[in-house]
């Protein structure tokens, strides 16, 4: 009997006291996870506070500090004209960049997507592009929009047609530069390949002994199963056009006339041409809040066209009623 009752109260005292190596086995995920955190703190928390930080204050890189609160805000929106225009500029850029930049995008992947000879040659192709450094890419397009000695001119110039100096023409600059983005299309064109992989195909075999050709297949099966990848593409593709800057610093320095002076390159000019720091970190939060809202707003819409496999399309009552029976069950 005392031996039965010193086991069952010392029981409950080694649960209590865990052993050396337990305590060492909880410790050893996180000092996995450290290095991440590490530099998570250090190089993109921190710094990303003390940007917020310093957008209230007059913040020269040589020069004293002081504390202005709202005044670099203030400053942005009433009392600086090229704000407006960098991004009026931005907001051109991103109508058009982001529509082409899906369409291109998701027009490749279809086509990568078919059974033919040597296909992993041709995505190979298509995304070397992709890893070209940007100071590369602008050499390259340089010489394409040349207007003396350019490729391009010189084919249009082989049917007929005198082509403009595409970096020095207020018209055609801005169309020079969303041409010359869109042609970075590996990794937005992988992603897509990737949701095509991941249709089932027998989907289209139901809808082929429906009747259904292959536009009707495309636009009935393709677009509705992928359009979870096509949120992911269209958010990005919004965060890219806000962050141009390579091509537009390298290829016409904001110009002709302003005309392709991208918000981004108002913000660097700031930064490190003028060495507004404060003024700077003010721009950039404001670039951020702009994203954060149309990103919102492309999260709220997408409830109404994305769809997701084993769900359905319901209106807000179904919806309502659904809920209610799971929390009743």
């Amino acid at each position: 009997m005392a031996q039965t009752f010193l086991h069952q109260a010392g029981e409950p005292m080694a649960q209590l006291k865990p052993t050396r190596k337990r305590s060492w086995g909880r410790a050893v995920p996180y000092l996995f996870i450290f290095p991440w955190i590490f530099g998570f703190l250090v190089f993109t928390l921190g710094p990303l506070l003390f940007s917020l930080i310093i957008s209230f204050f007059d913040w020269p890189i040589v020069g004293e500090v002081h504390f202005i609160g709202f005044g670099n805000y203030a400053e942005m929106f009433t009392d600086d004209p090229l704000f407006w225009t960098s991004l009026g500029v931005t907001l051109k850029f991103a109508a058009l960049f982001v529509p082409l930049n899906i369409i291109v995008a998701l027009g490749l992947a279809i086509l990568l997507n078919q059974k033919t000879r040597g296909s992993a040659i041709f995505r190979t192709a298509f995304y070397i592009p992709s890893v070209i450094s940007g100071v590369a890419l602008a050499m390259i397009w340089s010489w394409v929009y040349s207007g003396d000695y350019g490729i391009l001119n010189y084919f249009l110039s082989l049917i007929g047609i005198q082509g403009p100096d595409w970096l020095n023409d207020k018209q055609w600059s801005l169309v020079a530069m969303v041409v010359a983005s869109l042609w970075g299309q590996g990794s937005m064109m992988l992603i897509f390949l990737a949701g095509l992989k991941g249709i089932p195909r027998d989907l289209y075999e139901s809808a082929s002994i429906d009747g259904a050709g292959k536009i009707r297949q495309f636009f009935s099966v393709t677009i509705p199963m992928i359009t979870p990848t096509i949120l992911f593409n269209l958010i990005t593709s919004i965060i890219a056009a806000f962050q141009q800057l390579t091509l537009a610093l390298l290829l016409t320095g904001g110009g002709p006339m302003k005309a392709t002076y991208f918000y981004a390159m108002y913000m660097y000019e700031n930064a490190f041409k003028y060495f507004k720091m404060g003024y700077s970190a003010a721009n950039a939060w404001f670039m951020f809040l702009i994203v954060l809202g149309l990103t919102f707003l492309v999260f709220k819409s997408s409830e109404a066209w994305v769809f997701y496999e084993g769900e359905m399309k319901k209106n807000p009552q179904e919806k309502l009623k659904a809920q209610g029976r799971r929390r009743s069950l």
